[in-house]
């Protein structure tokens, strides 16, 4: 199978460990094990419940306390539609490999995570994309979107919260696309992987899974949860979609590691607590780069609504992969190139990192921006 290669973890791999200052992290300030145990309202004696467990294959379909707690994250998803997976980088690619076929016709909106587009490219399908514009506040034109879906269309791919743009789409906007989805039977695929970080309420994005039969949503611990380590995540969808990604699921993963799950239900069963304390980052850090780009000639941007990223637009004379790779050198400040999002003339910003990071890294950039404008 040949598939184009993944531009941001080909960035994220070349870079990350060589930074110092890295404000292209998409996860909320990880999580320790003790900051995750205080959280829950336990202690370091707590750890002791895990010495009996034997280190064989965990439940094949998720542990029934990880399925009921994830499953409490939704409002008409039960246990039985719930399937634990390796990442949402995993169940993204089992819903691509159960429901696309070579010849099927995809919309994917764009940008968005690679998978979404790439992964249905190398099996064969016809992909067309929906390119999402600042003037629009990069949310999807429906009119478009309606033009481009037809009889033939398999799968909608979203992403919500969308990476990079921190877009969101609100309940009225998803059930608009839910109607076009359903007038042609089309499955809609929504990466959920940044829910609990919207920048007002209760920072919870309505699931597709909630709002259309054949709507599925994949997610995991890494973004709002903090957990990134644990490498879990998950499907939420119909049984029956279930059962079919089983069997692709039985040659890849078999199961889910039994101490990631525990930490996972652990963390999900204290959801208030861990997503209280993203929100407190997300939305100091969201105001503290907001002044930041107000302050900063070169720096235009659409605000975002929710997540842990935002695409920053400058002005200068140089490729965004040249620019990045300039700052690194000079400054140890790591940002992700518009180039690997096919968003060339954008930055892309992880602001849900420590404040002080955030705050550094911000300092030195608009140093360099001085230096080079």
């Amino acid at each position: 199978m040949q598939i184009e290669p993944f531009g941001v973890e080909i960035w994220m791999n070349e870079w990350e460990t060589k930074c110092e200052w890295n404000l292209a992290e998409t996860c909320v300030e990880s999580l320790t094990i003790a900051e995750l145990l205080q959280l829950a309202g336990k202690t370091p004696a707590d750890l002791a419940e895990l010495l009996p467990m034997k280190m064989t294959y965990g439940a094949i379909e998720g542990s029934d306390r990880l399925r009921h707690a994830i499953s409490a994250l939704y409002d008409h998803q039960k246990p039985e539609n719930i399937l634990t997976t390796h990442g949402t980088i995993g169940a993204n690619m089992l819903v691509h490999k159960t429901l696309v076929s070579a010849g099927d016709h995809v919309v994917a909106v764009v940008p968005t995570y690679q998978q979404h587009y790439s992964i249905p490219v190398s099996i064969g399908a016809n992909v067309q994309m929906l390119q999402l514009r600042p003037e629009d506040g990069f949310l999807p034109d429906i009119d478009a979107l309606r033009a481009m879906v037809t009889p033939q269309t398999k799968m909608i791919a979203l992403n919500n919260p969308n990476n990079p743009t921190g877009a969101l789409m609100d309940r009225a906007l998803l059930q608009k696309i839910v109607e076009i989805a359903r007038a042609v039977d089309a499955w809609i695929l929504c990466d959920e992987v940044y829910r609990g970080t919207d920048q007002t309420g209760n920072g919870m994005t309505v699931s597709i899974a909630d709002l259309y039969d054949k709507g599925i949503s994949t997610a995991g611990m890494s973004k709002a949860y903090s957990l990134a380590g644990l490498r879990l995540g998950w499907i939420a969808g119909p049984q029956a979609l279930l059962h079919q990604v089983a069997l692709h699921r039985d040659y890849d993963t078999i199961s889910v590691g039994m101490i990631d799950e525990h930490f996972a239900a652990l963390a999900l069963e204290h959801r208030d607590q861990i997503l209280a304390r993203s929100q407190a980052i997300t939305r100091g850090n969201l105001q503290i780069l907001a002044d930041w780009v107000a302050q900063e000639p070169r720096i235009s941007w659409v605000k975002p609504r929710s997540g842990t990223t935002a695409l920053l637009r400058y002005d200068l004379d140089i490729s965004s992969r040249d620019l990045c790779v300039a700052l690194l050198q000079e400054t140890g400040v790591m940002f992700t190139p518009g180039s690997a999002l096919n968003m060339e003339g954008y930055l892309r910003i992880g602001y849900a990192n420590a404040p002080k990071i955030l705050r550094e890294g911000l300092r030195l950039f608009s140093g360099f921006l001085r230096r080079h404008g």
